[in-house]
């Protein structure tokens, strides 16, 4: 296993981030398999062409852009030194593929301004992250759409890539992460991707499928309260349209004891998703900061438990 390289990646990440003058220099690698992707698809991906076609060159896609970042780790897995010194290597290669630290920014630019009461810049930074109208939200709704991010990208943006890089190594890191790019950038359920998306959607679902389970029982250990978290997990989490972010939703529901999910609005056009922690109380400001506290607790335990794989 690489739960060393894994750990040092998370370290480096949680302490730097990617830096915004890299980031000016040279991108990031996620947005460089962006580009690969964006290209294939404009390609590829034409009206004309027959839902079979479109779900067949969907297909083509996800697997070439996977195979061309297995192979890129790969590589960079096989120049690696041994001992301490390939972990340290691999683990600085690894970082920008681990997102602990950028979620934690992203969420917290929503908290700060909610807890000065500046619901206009609140609504600012959560439409950042994500995709509902921010203009009908209201503290609540703010304070919902951000939990919501948070324990789902947790999953999806940190504990995910640390679970196929720890067992994999870098190869397991880079396809995962190219796997995660192609759900967001193309798994989407509009007439453009329903079919050339729908092969990146289901290979997105089976790869989060462990390691969104583990978040949510991270999520419930780290609360102080498993038993009330993981209480409203066997309750809810099979509810949720996704077959794997309503497992850290609903256990993070459970530990802060506030009801999510719930009716949203996108482009004007109000989607009826049902409550996660239905029973619980509606969100308040103070629950986005006690949401960053229990993230951080999970983020020590998924530590420590990379520390314990990496000594076993």
């Amino acid at each position: 296993m690489f739960a060393g390289m894994m750990l040092v990646g998370m370290a480096i990440e949680g302490a730097l981030g990617w830096p915004a003058g890299l980031h000016r220099l040279i991108g990031h690698p996620v947005s460089w398999l962006g580009r690969l992707i964006a290209g294939l698809d404009a390609r590829l991906n034409r009206p004309d062409r027959s839902p079979a076609q479109r779900r067949a060159r969907g297909l083509f896609t996800a697997l070439a852009v996977i195979l061309v970042a297995t192979l890129v780790g790969l590589v960079l897995q096989s120049a690696l030194p041994g001992g301490i010194s390939g972990q340290l290597i691999g683990g600085l290669l690894a970082f920008p593929l681990i997102a602990t630290r950028s979620l934690y920014d992203h969420v917290d630019a929503v908290a700060r301004p909610l807890n000065a009461g500046d619901l206009t810049g609140a609504r600012r930074a959560v439409a950042q992250i994500v995709g509902r109208d921010p203009n009908a939200l209201d503290e609540g709704g703010v304070v919902r759409a951000a939990v919501e991010s948070l324990a789902e990208n947790t999953s999806d943006g940190v504990i995910a890539p640390l679970f196929w890089g720890a067992l994999l190594g870098l190869p397991g890191l880079c396809a995962y992460k190219a796997i995660n790019t192609l759900d967001s950038m193309i798994a989407h359920r509009t007439p453009r991707h329903e079919d050339f998306g729908r092969a990146a959607a289901h290979i997105d679902d089976w790869a989060n499928l462990v390691p969104a389970r583990l978040s949510a029982a991270l999520f419930a250990l780290a609360s102080g309260r498993p038993r009330a978290s993981w209480a409203v997990v066997r309750a809810d989490a099979r509810r949720h349209r996704s077959p794997n972010a309503g497992w850290p939703e609903a256990a993070t529901a459970g530990a802060l004891g506030i009801r999510i999910s719930g009716p949203r609005a996108y482009n004007g056009r109000m989607s009826q998703e049902p409550w996660v922690n239905a029973p619980g109380r509606n969100a308040r400001a103070a629950d986005l900061r006690a949401a960053l506290g229990l993230y951080l607790r999970a983020m020590l335990l998924t530590a420590l438990l990379l520390g314990f794989l990496h000594v076993l």
